[in-house]
């Protein structure tokens, strides 16, 4: 089985997309169609940034939706079609379009509503993430806990052995880096975001989806698709559906979880569609002993290389 998996926001970066429009006309027409659509000029931001513009929630989770859905519709094109589909946090919902659940440009606008939504949840400086390394998840939910027993901390990335990520008011984030280094982790990095990711402080945003996808078309996805909620496929029912997509906003993502349901189900092979290769990196981390291979593609020349190696 072949699976396409789908990053999340992070993996932007000025230059992106560059390669695909200089291959094609049709290509570049159609990413600035989704910039007008959405207001701004997407591709001159893709290309040529400033980063710290482009690294805007606002503005990275639609850049890197679109770099996903054409990277996913010229491997379609050319007969390649993956039998499951995952992504990380935002990479769902590429991978919703690519299983034909959500329209591509009805996506294009939610991933922007909830960037926005995101960027204004919790005053800048109140929230942040860090990435705790080289211990065991059960030992860092517990610092967690120790930490904030109510919650204001939390594990909000599974991502892979020994890789987890922290959520929550800066302070209590602070007190579980300096813990978890007391305790033996290798390495406690502070996350450059905006806000508290996948914490109870997105709740706003969650609830601003709901309004937004209420009169949304979401249809059963053709390809089955795990939900980063539940490491479980999607079900067939558009509300639930969107509820997982609400819930999502505000809940931990189970993504080493979710790598590994794939290859229980028979994966073993990981295509990541879209910018970056860090999912390649975490699938190789979360399955280091067996035959499962990955593969990143986001420029013409990989598009090539998966032909000649088809």
């Amino acid at each position: 089985m072949i699976a396409w998996i789908f990053p999340g926001q992070g993996s932007q970066y000025a230059g992106m997309t560059k390669g695909l429009c200089d291959s094609s006309s049709l290509i570049e027409d159609s990413l600035r169609l989704s910039g007008r659509i959405l207001g701004f000029d997407m591709v001159g931001l893709m290309h040529n940034g400033p980063e710290d513009e482009l690294t805007l929630t606002q503005n990275a989770q639609p850049a890197i939706l679109a770099h996903s859905t054409v990277i996913a519709d010229l491997l379609s094109e050319n007969g390649h079609m993956p039998d499951i589909l995952a992504g990380l946090s935002l990479g769902e919902f590429s991978a919703l379009v690519a299983a034909g659940s959500l329209k591509y440009y009805d996506a294009l606008k939610l991933v922007r509503i909830r960037g926005l939504a995101m960027q204004d949840a919790i005053a800048p400086g109140k929230g942040t993430m860090a990435a705790i390394i080289g211990l065991p998840e059960e030992l860092v939910e517990r610092i967690c806990e120790e930490v904030s027993p109510n919650g204001d901390v939390i594990v909000a990335n599974y991502n892979c052995p020994g890789q987890v990520v922290v959520s929550g008011l800066t302070e209590k984030v602070k007190d579980v880096m300096g813990l978890a280094l007391e305790r033996g982790a290798k390495r406690a990095i502070e996350i450059s975001v905006s806000a508290p990711f996948h914490s109870k402080f997105l709740q706003p945003v969650g609830d601003i989806l709901r309004g937004v996808l209420k009169n949304m078309d979401v249809r059963p996805p053709k390809i089955p698709v795990i939900s980063n909620v539940t490491a479980e496929l999607f079900p067939d029912d558009p509300e639930l559906i969107k509820e997982l997509l609400v819930i999502q906003a505000f809940s931990p993502v189970k993504w080493e979880q979710t790598i590994r349901k794939m290859i229980s189900l028979g994966v073993a092979r990981f295509l990541e569609v879209g910018p970056g290769r860090v999912l390649s990196g975490f699938v190789r981390k979360i399955d280091r002993n067996s035959y499962v291979s990955t593969t990143d593609v986001e420029n013409p020349a990989q598009l090539r290389e998966i032909e000649i190696s088809a």
